[in-house]
């Protein structure tokens, strides 16, 4: 069974490069992407600070559908282009938020959150795969090092959950 770690790093981006190699070795050699996922947001959740929500929303072609998390019950589907992980998804920006309830439509799934950063994530053929969200109850807490670091840690998770990784194996 895997264990998480506490990270040692003495800054963010050290931080980071631990818990983007704790998560490529979870990940390796487990084909499915759920399970990963599953994984991946209780890695996240329980080894960063200040934290109140953490996991995916998958694209199902016509919206934004919760997948696997930690935190309190999430809202089930997201429009694109509404809130900030619609907003994500319609932009293929990374979306990092201060204050959630200065962002225009921001959608409460739990009032407790006071900042978001929502990366988007593709497949190899620029498709939308869907977004992961990272909720805060504190204002301010993602910064540009939180930003370079998920998005880090999302691409070894697209990477991780390539379905043709596989495929050479076989």
């Amino acid at each position: 069974m895997f264990e998480v770690s506490a990270v040692t790093g003495s800054d963010k981006p050290t931080t980071y490069r631990e818990l983007l190699a704790q998560a490529r070795a979870m990940m390796a050699g487990e084909p499915d992407r759920i399970a990963n996922a599953a994984n991946f947001a209780a890695l996240l959740f329980h080894a960063l600070p200040q934290l109140n929500w953490c996991g995916f929303y998958f694209f199902d072609g016509r919206e934004l559908v919760v997948g696997p998390f930690q935190g309190k019950p999430a809202c089930v589907r997201i429009a694109l282009g509404k809130g900030v992980c619609g907003t994500a998804a319609a932009t293929r920006l990374t979306q990092r938020v201060a204050d959630v309830h200065a962002f225009p439509g921001h959608i409460a799934c739990d009032t407790a959150s006071a900042s978001e950063i929502v990366v988007p994530m593709f497949d190899g053929h620029g498709h939308l795969i869907g977004v992961f969200d990272v909720d805060s109850p504190l204002p301010n807490r993602f910064d540009e090092d939180d930003q370079h670091g998920m998005e880090a840690l999302v691409e070894a998770w697209i990477e991780m959950n390539d379905p043709t990784r596989f495929e050479a194996a076989a």
